[in-house]
């Protein structure tokens, strides 16, 4: 595993010289070695087009990394968490920084180390001389990165080559309003002492519970910019409200700022017959002294600051809760008699003075869930098997902040209140929105003032990524199928995995349409524009369309589905695009993007699943996921394997309700085979397969498996083996196609007798093809397996006789389940050299000979192809000769 990293702390040279870095190490994973300025954490937030590019330390092993791009530091010390990398045998490590020699200063494989005002400069060099073009986001950060380690090209350390590097970047397009709203701009020595001053005469006030600092200087000349030393003041001291009366000449001048939903400067600039927005206010202040304004301030303030709104003054009190032995039906019920949506699960309810008190919060049942469950006929189970159990909880000081963000942000439907252990309250999205619907000014979307806004809001739009990670035609294709749509009067997204691998910068050409509207409708149109062939699957609204060049696109109706029973097909209505996406296995694949010109590249994302990629993490949307179709639990760990992914606690523990409820009897075994089938033509389903085994899927995949139902040691070996051998395989390029997923069942089923396969087969209702295709390979390959192992020393005729009827299929078993290692050199030898011979002497020269065309025909050929293998004959005058003296001629009849 290749990583690329910096030093902790990173900046925005450091960051920009990991992005670049990413450009000439593509496979390399982006890795911070621990905590980032916070301007760069506001810069990923609110500008970063790929943040999930970058992966946790926790989610990486450290012992398989093999070479460690390290950029802006050659300092181990300030490698942060990834310093264990540093004793991996065998690491390479490649090193790019401006910094100047010190001690300690790690030696890599690769250096370039160059004295320039900033690392970033080093690597636009290196863009130029590979002819390496960033994109505009890339060309902007590594502005960004220029400036800021230069001081604006002010530092004496900055280079003409730092200046030559920002000019060629604004010539890649590089933003330079992105750039001015993230470098700090340095102050003059006028304004530090200015600041110093504020600082002297600042005082602090608590008004109804909340802190303000108010300071007052008078000076004789007007100051400009005073606007920009307040603010950097508040950074520095880091001041929640701040409001600063500065006397000069015959007027007062007030300016202030907040960054708290409890206190809103316009408001209260708007006393003093100013204006602004809740978070940037001033005011010019006429025929009052500096001492009456300052009064008057404190006034308005007692007026207009409101008291923090905690947790303890939102909830409603006592909350209705129940124990997770509590049956869903008897949930239902208390949901329907107090007439709320959702419950929390705790532990117990304690005895106390007032009464039974809850405690020991486990999590919560939603009403959606229990009526689904009760659907079911799973109303009897207890609520602890289908209750959600990553739920956060405030204490009774929670503020208003810390309740947005677990509603807003998290899409938390109902928070407890906590005091230690006890559930004293919940407050729920109803709560919330009453607050801010009543009072305005707690809205957030007031808290920056224009010039402090991004640049570029943040519309979420992909469009950039897609250009950066998708073929040019791919993108055409989208556009056009966006037109196409808005001519036809509906809405077009592809959806699903696409945006997943899109937003993880992986190439994905697997295009799924969704249209707001009639798909089959929308799929005939676009065939008929393309000329190509539409097959319509009228029951499920779907269809595909297949173009002259065979590329070819799923369409479907936007539709939602519900299942009659558990682990039915389900039931197609048509519905919307949110709907849609809220019926997908995860959350990960539950995100569209906007095709239609008027918003080509905007993201859908309506259940945080951004933030499920980001951490990494498989997550289904509800809680009954797995009971409608136990075929994701099976998608799950394919994409926890294939993604390097974790399946969340809370998902595992409905993996393994379902798994108790095996409802794997009740639906159709295709369906389940198809994804078998695709976890086995992983690269390595071995961890799959492991997975698998501890939610105890083994007895349902196959009961009768020998020698027992679970992982051992030569069940891993077998697996291993046949891994090596379809690795040998690739490797050769050979133009045979072949398919692996059947090696690895081949291998699992090594040590079971043939009638446990075919058990297996008709289980899962392989086709008749496949079955005959298995049973022959496996049976063929065993008892050429055991021939070889009692005949070492075999001659290439007698491995090209034995192997011959073999299929691909078929040799990589036979090298998998080889007892030693001269029975896969045998193999080895007739897939690259003996299968290929040929006779030297043609069926043409034969009759040319005089012999007749017939079975002699197929004896002669054998016969000489057995001596070319042996090598007693190399030649076609030596094959003639051995022709005619073996097989003579019959003399002709007189």
């Amino acid at each position: 595993m290749d990583i690329i990293t910096t030093h902790i702390g990173a900046d925005f040279d450091s960051l920009a010289a990991m992005v670049a870095a990413k450009r000439l190490y593509p496979t390399a994973e982006l890795v911070f070695p621990g905590a980032q300025e916070k301007s760069v954490r506001d810069y990923l937030a609110q500008e970063f087009r790929n943040i999930y590019a970058f992966k946790k330390i926790k989610h990486i092993d450290l012992q398989r990394v093999t070479r460690l791009i390290v950029v802006d530091t050659r300092q181990p010390s300030r490698l942060g968490g990834l310093v264990p990398c540093l004793d991996n045998p065998h690491l390479v490590l490649h090193l790019y920084d401006h910094h100047p020699d010190a001690p300690g200063d790690l030696k890599g494989a690769v250096e370039e180390i160059h004295p320039y005002g900033s690392t970033t400069t080093l690597f636009v060099r290196l863009f130029q001389e590979r002819s390496i073009i960033p994109s505009r986001e890339e060309a902007t950060l590594m502005a960004l990165g220029i400036y800021e380690d230069t001081g604006s090209f002010l530092y004496s350390s900055t280079c003409p080559e730092d200046l030559s590097a920002a000019a060629w970047l604004l010539g890649q397009g590089a933003n330079l309003d992105i750039v001015t709203q993230f470098v700090s701009r340095e102050l003059s020595a006028d304004q530090i002492n200015l600041i110093s001053r504020l600082q002297q005469h600042a005082q602090s006030y608590v008004i109804r519970g909340v802190t303000v600092v108010i300071s007052i200087l008078t000076e004789e000349e007007y100051i400009d910019d005073f606007a920009v030393v307040v603010q950097r003041l508040m950074i520095m001291e880091n001041i929640d409200a701040l409001f600063a009366l500065i006397s000069m000449g015959e007027r007062t001048y007030l300016i202030a700022r907040s960054r708290i939903p409890e206190i809103n400067v316009g408001t209260v600039a708007r006393e003093f017959g100013g204006g602004g927005h809740a978070s940037a206010a001033a005011a010019t202040i006429r025929d009052l002294t500096i001492a009456e304004a300052e009064e008057q301030l404190v006034g308005f303030l007692h007026d207009h600051i409101r008291p923090k709104a905690v947790a303890a003054e939102m909830m409603s009190s006592p909350a209705i809760t129940v124990t997770p032995d509590v049956s869903i039906d008897q949930a239902n019920r208390l949901m329907t008699r107090y007439n709320v949506t959702v419950l929390p699960v705790v532990r117990a309810h304690v005895t106390q003075e007032n009464g039974p008190v809850p405690v020991g919060l486990l999590g919560m049942i939603s009403r959606m869930v229990a009526e689904k469950a009760i659907f079911h006929k799973l109303g009897s189970l207890p609520v602890a098997d289908y209750m959600t159990t990553e739920i956060a909880a405030l204490p009774i000081s929670g503020t208003l902040a810390d309740v947005q963000r677990l509603i807003v942000e998290n899409r938390q439907r109902m928070i407890p209140v906590v005091r230690g252990e006890q559930i004293v309250g919940v407050i729920t999205r109803t709560d919330l929105i009453g607050l801010l619907v009543n009072d305005p000014g707690h809205l957030p979307a007031n808290l920056l003032r224009s010039d402090e806004r991004p640049s570029v809001e943040r519309t979420r739009n992909l469009g950039g990524v897609m250009a950066q990670v998708l073929p040019r035609e791919i993108i055409v294709l989208l556009r056009e199928i966006g037109e196409s749509a808005a001519r036809l009067g509906c809405n077009a997204y592809v959806a699903g995995g696409f945006v997943r691998d899109l937003l993880l910068h992986v190439k994905n050409t697997d295009i799924d349409i969704v249209i707001e509207g009639d798909g089959i409708r929308f799929a005939k149109y676009l065939a008929d524009k393309h000329r190509g062939i539409v097959h319509p699957h009228e029951k499920f609204g779907t269809a595909t369309v297949i173009f002259p060049d065979q590329m070819r696109i799923d369409v479907a109706t936007a539709r939602l589905e519900y299942y009659e029973h558990p682990a039915a097909k389900p039931t197609v209505e048509l519905s919307s695009i949110k709907l849609d996406l809220y019926r997908r296995d995860f959350t990960i694949n539950a995100m569209a993007i906007h095709l239609n010109p008027d918003r080509f590249g905007a993201l859908v994302d309506y259940f945080n699943c951004q933030n499920d990629l980001k951490e990494r993490r498989i997550q289904v949307l509800h809680n009954l996921s797995f009971v409608e179709d136990p075929t994701r639990i099976f998608r799950a760990i394919r994409f926890e394997g294939r993604l390097d992914f974790t399946i969340t606690r809370h998902t595992e523990k409905l993996i393994k309700n379902t798994v108790q409820m095996n409802l794997f009897d009740r639906f159709e075994e295709p369906r389940f085979f198809h994804e078998l089938k695709l976890i086995l033509a992983e690269n390595d389903p071995a961890p799959a397969l492991k997975r698998m085994a501890t939610f105890k899927l083994f007895p349902f995949l196959w009961p009768d498996l020998r020698p027992n139902l679970r992982i051992d040691r030569r069940f891993l070996h077998y697996l291993t083996q046949a891994n090596q051998a379809i690795a040998w395989f690739r490797l050769l390029y050979l133009a045979d196609p072949v398919e692996t997923w059947m090696v690895y069942l081949l291998a699992i089923f090594s040590r079971s007798r043939t009638k446990e396969l075919v058990n297996f087969c008709h289980r899962f209702d392989l086709a008749p093809k496949q079955r005959k295709k298995l049973i022959q390979q496996k049976t063929a390959a065993e008892k050429i397996a055991l021939d070889m192992y009692k005949r070492p020393y075999l001659k290439p005729s007698e491995i090209y006789w034995l192997l011959i009827d073999l299929l691909p299929e078929g040799w990589l078993y036979l090298m998998t389940i080889a007892r030693k290692r001269y029975i896969q050199q045998a193999v080895s030898l007739y897939v690259t050299q003996l299968r290929t011979v040929k006779p030297l002497v043609t069926g043409n020269e034969l009759k040319s000979l005089g012999y007749t065309p017939g079975p002699q025909f197929r004896t002669i050929r054998n016969h000489l192809i057995e001596h070319q293998l042996d090598g007693v004959i190399t030649t076609h005058q030596q094959a003639i000769a051995f022709i005619r003296k073996t097989y003579p001629v019959a003399p002709a009849a007189s």
